[in-house]
Parts: C-alpha cells; structure tokens; sequence
C-alpha cells in the first residue's frame, strides 16, 4: 500500500510544532519542529526511536551526554534511554519510534 504522508511547514503559523503523522502497528512516526531557541525537556520512549534531522541541527542530551545531529546523521536511541533536545537552528525531525 503507497502512502504519501505530509509534513507541512507549521514554523510559519505557530512556534513548536510536534505531531504524530503515522501509525502503523510497530511503528510511530511524528515529525518535530522547533525554532532556534526551543526545547523539549526529557523524556523517554518505550520504543527504539531514530532521529532524522531533515532540517537544521539539534542537541540532543541522551542520558546525559551531549550529541548533535544534523542532515549529516542519524541518532539511534534504545527504548528507555532518558533524552532531552535543543534547537541551534531551526529545524525539522522525523522521529521514528519502532516496536524492538
């Protein structure tokens, strides 16, 4: 089954934008978009999560140890691990939240 899911800009409408965009049964997918400037404070996933930065560059602080990810790579977390993100520069991420 093709599907084309939509991602829309929201930045121009509304600050912090963070939204699930699909669902299918062993994985979620949302699509995070923040200023310069903004947060998510920690929390954790029951699910293996990988960040794709399609946008922009964020740190993320992952059990406490700093990492940036950018368009150049993508973050793999495990299920539990304690996380929090900052935006440097505008971004967007598509945050991919899998059943192990």
């Amino acid at each position: 089954m093709l599907k084309l899911i939509e991602t829309l800009r929201k930045l121009d409408s509304k600050a912090k934008s963070v939204e699930q965009v699909c669902a299918i049964p062993n994985a979620n997918v949302l699509n995070i978009q923040l200023r310069a400037g903004e947060e998510v404070s920690e929390h954790d996933s029951d699910r293996e999560v990988l960040i794709i930065v399609r946008k922009g560059k964020v740190r993320f602080t992952v059990e406490g140890t700093p990492v940036t990810v950018s368009e150049e790579n993508i973050l793999q977390m495990a299920p539990n691990e304690k996380h929090s993100l900052f935006a440097e520069t505008d971004s967007d991420i598509c945050v991919l939240q899998i059943t192990p």
